[in-house]
């Protein structure tokens, strides 16, 4: 069953070349319609998904589903909407930043999905560096997977210029230590991935791949 239809793509293009609230109001019938609901259908089957994967998850698709209104109160950029639907289904809802999830997104321009840990605080930072120190052979066999570098490209995200001097060794023998962030993302540019019958399972496919990853640091914050 596709969830979505070409209505769904039409729209976010004219909202990429309209991005206003007179266009917005006009076309919002065709935004209930199209994009909310159909969505919100398919984070519930999602959800629905990741309970059979993980004993005990608990979401509602309010908790997971971002909004379409940008906050532009700090930003240059004064558009009022953004040009892709989004979520983060993650037990508890989408403020949890401690156990895996999945976070993806998507408009005219095909999908795009998100894991691992973007802005880690500073504790969480040291615990994450110091389970990398302490389960090398771990990090080892997850950077070696050929799906998931396929897929992902690795783990991305800033690394740090000076490392902390009871990370040095730990560093020598594995530069991951020196990142920042601990995220990978992935990009399907294929408008047709949207309109698919396929799409549900291609994106739980896609959250499997990325899972040890995920399970990883999730393991490491909780430390």
């Amino acid at each position: 069953m596709a969830y979505f239809d070409e209505n769904f793509n039409r729209f976010f293009r004219g909202l990429e070349k309209n991005n206003d609230k007179t266009w917005f109001d006009k076309n919002k019938a065709n935004y209930e319609k199209s994009v909310k609901l159909p969505f919100e259908h398919l984070v519930a089957d999602l959800i629905l998904k990741m309970q059979k994967l993980h004993p005990g998850f608990h979401c509602d698709v309010k908790s997971a589903v971002f909004r379409i209104y940008r906050d532009i109160r700090f930003s240059a950029d004064k558009t009022p909407y953004k040009t892709h639907v989004s979520a983060a289904i993650v037990h508890g809802g989408k403020k949890n930043f401690v156990d895996p999830g999945l976070y993806f997104e998507m408009g005219a321009k095909g999908i795009g999905i998100y894991g691992g840990v973007y802005m880690p605080e500073k504790e969480q930072l040291y615990n994450i560096r110091a389970y990398i120190a302490s389960h090398a052979a771990e990090v080892k066999k997850l950077k070696a997977d050929k799906k998931f570098n396929s897929v992902y490209g690795g783990i991305q995200g800033e690394v740090n210029k000076v490392i902390p001097g009871e990370f040095k060794e730990a560093f020598a023998a594995e530069p991951l230590i020196a990142h920042k962030q601990f995220y990978f993302m992935a990009r399907f540019d294929d408008p047709k991935l949207v309109t698919s019958d396929k799409l549900l399972d291609f994106i739980m496919d896609k959250y499997k791949i990325g899972l040890p990853w995920a399970n990883f640091f999730s393991n490491a914050l909780k430390q």
